[in-house]
């Protein structure tokens, strides 16, 4: 069957953790089965494997299996994590079972878990009755660490409540999953086995004392009275762990047995750990599957689904797994270590033909259910929503970098250019980052460069310049921008090749917008007379094709810009012409566009949208127009609102933005916007002297240092730089230049806050 698209948008990555064939145990077929069926049912989702080993050699595995985790050793797991953080995955699915985990109770587990970003979806392959205190409080704390827990089984969903307190709604569902195979009769493959025209009863899995086959032994004198030409079929290896502890004692005992009871003609013991396609065929011929378990404390059980999905008669003793599932007339239940009562329920069902055809039947038709196909489709669906949730409620983590913490007052981290200087070459900034190598693939951009020109500029007032080389800095992105502006047209191009050819002779509105805004801020900084003058003159000339500009924030970046530039050149009446025309512009569509439920602009919130807002507080102030300046005050507030969450910054996703009506983004989060919205809160507090706007541009501040959605730092000290975004999954590890050039220009604001601060200034603001 070709499977249908799947609806998943974004959801490009999956990896799941458990062991893994050709590692001997029936977790490692479950895993193997679920990667497979995943991989099936959405063909355009990369869905791979991390196995656990119990041995330093590992095992042969396949493709799948990209990484593997030496189950003792803790520092695996740690490595692991940071290996599916780089490698961009966006779900986890864990197999759980405490054995296979190293620590006391599986607990190294918990070091992996703990340092992932993406969400977790955890499968439970057993869940304990009666825990003692270390295994209760590791379940608990696996499930604190996963979005959602899997159950195969109602009884461990009550399980998972009474005894661990795990909420409902964090518990899903979702059937064992099996191979779906026709409905046939059991004398159809008989043949190939040499068990024609016998009748077969089979049990299959893993040998290990607690199977109970000793039962099953026990009984068949009995049966073999009635029907002689009955054969058991014992299907499978000793468990690999029983071999290495105990060696074959299991299986010679149940030997002995057979030869004691004078049944050797009755019994096969087939020593393998067969194939999927050799498994089917066998369970095909039995006319009667059986299950002897010798305690009730099995929670889930592969080779019951198994048997019932091929439609064959069981018999089981009462463990919880088989009462759920053989309920309603599908199987058929004895007590635990009964022999006389398991061999009158075999004689029951191989003399009515009529009842034992009634049991596959429903059986089979139960478990149309849990086929891999259908049992995919769940786990695709639940791995859906857990994302889309993590999206809509990101959950907070503690892995803050060392010595990185959010600031409350006057305790600023230092400015470090490193990160700035390795983005820049002889032409300018390059605009992108592998991790922290630059990147010459997309070349460079004027938006960069001029950032870069501000930032030079800012640090010149506001760093001790001996040695830093700012004043050489800035003439390399002066001269980037001189080049960048177009003579022809008056309008600066925007992007360029690594090859230094560009892209297009006339850039956007707001690339123009963002060039002005620099050089107007630039020029109210800069103390060199040759760098002030050429900025000056190319912002006078690229200033004139504003005055017609329509893009929102185009006219906001030029506003910032001349707010800046008449900062320095007050009395230059045609830059005060053109800010008064495009100062009424923004206030006009304004007054046009907002709602009291939405006092916006446009209604879309996307990129820069704290521009607007400054641009409005700065303007008024200078033309003394007090709806002006409240309307800049009453759209930052608005802004600011709906941006917190739980006391931190949470700026609008680039990821589908904010449409009005509509569900914002919460991811990828962009340095860009943190910082205009450090700019425009410091704006408003230094026109307003309303200490909370101080307070508000802090906590934007910290969204840098780890105090957002995810509790993670962006800032990276060892760099200077900073990185790309807050993502669903953890952070974008690129560090470009805006990203860069936004922490550095939020840093020199805040250094300016907290500055005029100190010294109870009150001058106009001149940052931003």
């Amino acid at each position: 069957m070709i499977p249908e698209e799947h609806p998943f948008e974004g959801l490009t990555s999956i990896a799941v953790i458990g062991n893994y064939l050709p590692r001997q145990c029936g977790i490692a077929t479950f895993t193997r089965d679920l990667v497979e069926g995943l991989s099936d049912r959405a063909k355009d989702i990369n869905c791979w494997a991390i196995a656990m080993n119990d041995r330093a050699e590992g095992y042969a595995y396949p493709e799948k299996v990209r990484f593997e985790i030496n189950q003792n050793k803790l520092a695996d797991y740690g490595i692991a994590a940071q290996f599916l953080n780089i490698s961009h995955t966006d779900i986890v699915c864990l197999q759980h079972e405490f054995g296979i985990f190293g620590g006391p109770a599986g607990s190294h587990l918990l070091k992996l878990l703990s340092n992932l970003h993406m969400p977790v979806v955890t499968t439970l392959h057993t869940v304990l009755k009666d825990p003692s205190p270390e295994y209760r409080n590791v379940m608990i704390k696996l499930g604190e660490l996963s979005d959602k827990l899997v159950v195969m089984s109602r009884k461990a969903e009550q399980f998972l409540q009474e005894i661990y307190g795990i909420p409902r709604e964090k518990i899903a569902f979702i059937h064992h999953g099996i191979p779906d195979m026709p409905f046939i009769d059991s004398s159809f493959h008989k043949e190939k086995f040499d068990v024609e025209g016998k009748r077969v009863l089979l049990t299959f899995g893993l040998l290990s004392p607690n199977k109970g086959i000793e039962t099953v032994l026990q009984a068949l004198p009995a049966v073999i009275d009635r029907y002689p030409d009955v054969m058991y079929i014992i299907l499978g290896t000793t468990h690999p762990h029983v071999l290495q502890t105990k060696g074959e004692a299991y299986r010679i005992m149940l030997q002995q047995i057979v030869h004691n009871l004078n049944i050797s003609d009755h019994v096969i013991f087939q020593n393998n750990f067969v194939p999927l396609r050799d498994l089917c065929e066998f369970l095909g011929i039995a006319d009667i599957y059986i299950t002897p378990y010798l305690e009730e404390a099995q929670i889930t059980s592969g080779t019951l689904a198994y048997a019932m999905g091929t439609g064959k008669a069981v018999i089981s003793t009462p463990y919880w797994y088989a009462q759920e599932m053989l309920a309603h007339g599908r199987g058929k239940i004895v007590p635990f270590n009964n022999p006389g009562a398991l061999a009158e329920q075999i004689n029951a069902l191989l003399c009515d033909d009529t009842q034992r055809h009634a049991i596959r039947k429903k059986a089979y038709t139960f478990t149309r259910e849990a086929v891999w196909e259908k049992v995919s489709k769940n786990y695709l669906d639940l791995f859906n929503e857990v994302r889309q949730k993590r999206i809509r409620h990101p959950r907070p983590r503690h892995s803050y970098v060392e010595n990185i913490k959010a600031i409350t007052r006057f305790d600023l981290p230092e400015i470090k250019l490193d990160h700035l200087r390795s983005m820049t070459d002889d032409t300018g900034i390059l605009q992108h980052a592998d991790h922290t190598i630059p990147s010459r693939l997309h070349g460079y951009c004027t938006d960069d460069n001029a950032r870069a020109l501000l930032a030079a500029a800012m640090g010149q007032r506001y760093l001790p310049t001996n040695g830093l080389g700012l004043d050489a800095l800035s003439g390399h992105y002066l001269g980037f921008l001189l080049y960048a502006y177009n003579e022809t047209n008056g309008r600066f191009r925007n992007f360029m090749t690594y090859a230094r050819v560009w892209v297009e002779e006339t850039g956007s509105e707001d690339s123009h917008g963002r060039a002005l805004w620099c050089l107007g801020k630039a020029v109210a900084f800069l103390e060199n007379s040759d760098h002030l003058a050429m900025s000056t003159i190319l912002f006078k000339k690229a200033l004139i094709a504003t005055e017609h500009f329509r893009s929102p924030r185009a006219v906001a970046f030029c506003l910032v810009g001349l707010d800046g530039y008449l900062e320095k050149f007050s009395g230059d009446s045609d830059a005060k012409r053109i800010r008064d025309v495009l100062a009424e512009r923004l206030f006009t569509q304004f007054c046009e566009n907002k709602t009291d439920d939405w006092p916006w602009i446009e209604d879309t919130l996307n990129y820069a949208n704290a521009k607007l807002s400054q641009a409005l507080l700065v303007s008024g102030r200078r033309m003394e127009n007090h709806e002006m300046v409240k309307m800049g005050l009453d759209s930052l507030t608005w802004l600011f609102s709906i941006q917190t969450a739980d006391h931190h910054f949470v700026p609008i996703g680039c990821n589908g933005w904010y449409r009005k009506k509509g569900e914002r983004a919460r991811f990828d989060q962009q340095p860009i916007e943190a910082k205009s919205m450090v700019e425009a809160c410091a704006a408003a507090y230094d026109i307003s002297h309303d200490r909370q706007w101080f307070e508000n541009a802090v906590m934007c501040f910290n969204w840098f240092l780890g105090h957002n959605d995810l509790n993670m730092p962006l800032y990276d000290p060892k760099t200077g730089g900073c990185r790309d975004g807050l993502m669903v999954d953890g952070i974008n590890q690129n560090q470009g230049a805006e990203s860069t050039l936004a922490w550095l220009l939020s840093l020199m604001t805040l250094q300016k806050l907290y500055a005029d601060e100190l010294l109870h200034q009150s001058s106009p603001w001149s940052t931003g």
